[in-house]
């Protein structure tokens, strides 16, 4: 099982910062990053004409998907998918087993391009990851929780 992912604020600007990177030097129309349930949390690029919520969970199905026929193949899973339309081509990559990055680009770039810059952006997203996994584990982090007293419940339900 893999365990859950939390997110926080220092590594979320990481992401980020590694998308639109990606963006820029493949010459994307946009990146992704989405969890396996289809939420995105981070992006770059021409997103505003973008139905992100859709996108995304069109995208984790479609990994999901294509995961169940990796299966009856007897492989892991296919850790990238390459869609080619007649203005928009998708390049969809699981990146450590726990995230889905989705670039889209035009006749700007290239699939070798494309693949070349998330090459390296893959290696810069499982490190962060890595670190955001460990940070969950060691609860290194304050939970929301820690600063609610009993009071606090005693007077939430007395008003």
């Amino acid at each position: 099982m893999i365990q859950q992912l939390v997110m926080y604020e220092e590594e979320l600007a990481q992401i980020n910062n590694v998308c639109e990177i990606l963006h820029r030097d493949s010459n994307a129309r946009a990146v992704l990053v989405i969890d396996k349930n289809g939420q995105a949390f981070a992006q770059a690029g021409e997103v505003e004409q973008l139905d992100v919520t859709s996108l995304s969970s069109l995208t984790a199905g479609n990994v999901a998907a294509t995961g169940a026929i990796a299966s009856l193949l007897s492989e892991k899973e296919f850790a990238g998918q390459f869609h080619e339309g007649e203005k928009t081509n998708v390049h969809i990559s699981i990146i450590g087993q726990r995230v889905i990055m989705v670039v889209l680009f035009d006749e700007r770039s290239s699939l070798g391009l494309v693949r070349l810059r998330v090459r390296k952006a893959t290696a810069e997203l499982v490190t962060i990851l890595d670190l955001l996994m460990k940070k969950s584990a060691s609860g290194t982090q304050p939970s929301v929780f820690s600063e609610i007293t009993d009071d606090d419940i005693d007077n939430l339900f007395n008003d």
